[in-house]
């Protein structure tokens, strides 16, 4: 099957060929190519505002957050979970054009260009990472329950945090709303992150070293 071969590809003419593009990963039957690991570093990258790292460390680091992804991939496919739609993307996209760039389009696109990526990877990229966010919620949120002890133990473990932080008003019964979500938070991640390492080691997943040099 292609996806298993090292290499992708591309005849120019009868005589040769030309590679563009190298498998870096398998997860399963699907291939992680040296672009896309490349195309999520630039994006992690311009997200984040620092400066790109391509170096064979920062790349395999990549790898790791798309097999992740694919694992996802899977479970989207497989369960009835909503998607993030692109009237949500948009709006987050305007807000990151208002936020950065004097909400202007041209200073936008010139800082992707910098980065080597386009309005519509961008685009792509933020809608994923919406519906990412929305599986999370949906698939790990109806499992956690946070008692009322918990909130009042957190309380009084961080009350004087909580009282730097809301000078104001920093009863507990103001804050107790607050509290439940850090911690249904804290429940969530820890229960995504549990999933994700249980998912990897059902997974067959193998890495081309060599695309990461």
């Amino acid at each position: 099957m292609l996806m298993l071969l090292p290499l992708l590809v591309m005849a120019t003419d009868a005589e040769k060929a030309v590679v563009i593009d190298r498998v870096a990963v398998i997860v399963g039957k699907h291939a992680i190519k040296l672009s896309d690991v490349d195309r999520d570093l630039r994006l992690t990258s311009f997200l984040n505002g620092t400066t790109l790292d391509l170096s064979p460390e920062a790349r395999r680091q990549a790898a790791e957050r798309l097999v992740d992804q694919q694992i996802i991939r899977g479970e989207l496919a497989s369960g009835g979970y909503g998607r993030a739609t692109d009237a949500q993307a948009d709006a987050l996209l305007t807000q990151i054009r208002r936020d950065r760039f004097a909400d202007s389009a041209e200073k936008l696109r010139a800082a992707l260009a910098g980065y080597g990526l386009t309005a519509e990877e961008l685009q792509a990229q933020l809608l994923w990472q919406l519906t990412v966010l929305q599986f999370i919620q949906q698939r790990f949120q109806p499992e956690v329950f946070v008692s009322d002890e918990n909130i009042r133990a957190y309380y009084g473990q961080h009350v004087s945090d909580l009282r730097r932080e809301h000078p104001g008003n920093s009863s507990f019964e103001a804050l107790q709303p607050d509290i439940r979500r850090i911690l249904e938070g804290e429940a969530i991640n820890k229960d995504f992150e549990d999933w994700i390492r249980q998912a990897r080691q059902r997974t067959e997943i193998i890495y081309r070293e060599g695309a990461f040099q």
